[in-house]
């Protein structure tokens, strides 16, 4: 599992004019290293692993299987692995909604799915999430890298949080400790490390509840 985790992309990405998929890497802060995708809804799945604190590993085109079938060989590259903290694996594949219907995309993902858990691997097929929580996660990843954040205030800040019980109060407790413009990074950081949480399924904002994970 260690080599696969350190694996590069089996396929190799394509740049060029008039390409339908947008492609690019994304710097993720539970791997501390670039993973590559090659769409925007690719990305979205990605951006959720990277939230989820019980995600330890995310590798993009980890593998590839193959079959001979007569005189064919079958072959496919699921679109990403996760590896979970439990050591449980879940391999995912990421397509539109609208394409899931078609035949040939259905025998891919069975056969795949087939294969992955002789493994005791779960298979994952991957459309979209709610737009809301995903506005929310994209907009919490840009607080991803403690390294842009004053980190000397994290603690001070999680001690004004008993009794302030939104984004909006604890900010304003917080005034006494650092201006506006450092703390909110930190909070925003907090929330994203999972050290603080609120309710994903609504826009954030300054009345947005907030909440330790683990009591001090």
């Amino acid at each position: 599992m260690q080599e696969l985790m350190a694996a590069e992309p089996v396929r190799k990405f394509r740049w060029y004019k008039g390409r339908k998929f947008y492609s690019g890497w994304y710097w993720s802060a539970t791997t501390n290293g670039l993973v590559a995708y090659e769409s925007r809804l690719e990305l979205s799945r990605i951006l959720l692993a990277d939230f989820d604190s019980g995600v330890c590993g995310i590798v993009a085109q980890p593998f590839q299987i193959q079959e001979l079938i007569g005189a064919k060989v079958r072959r496919h590259v699921p679109d990403l692995l996760l590896y979970h903290d439990d050591s449980s694996v879940t391999v995912v594949d990421v397509k539109p909604a609208d394409r899931l219907a078609d035949p040939v995309v259905r025998r891919v993902f069975d056969w795949t799915a087939e294969i992955v858990g002789l493994r005791g691997w779960r298979f994952e097929t991957w459309s979209a999430g709610d737009p809301v929580m995903l506005a929310n996660v994209r907009f919490l990843a840009g607080y991803r890298r403690p390294w842009v954040i004053d980190t000397s205030l994290s603690a001070p800040i999680l001690e004004v949080i008993d009794g302030h019980d939104s984004i909006g109060g604890i900010e304003r407790a917080a005034s006494s400790i650092a201006p506006l413009e450092r703390v909110r990074p930190v909070l925003l950081h907090l929330l994203w490390s999972g050290v603080l949480a609120t309710d994903l399924s609504l826009p954030l904002g300054a009345g947005s509840p907030v909440w330790r994970t683990e009591k001090p």
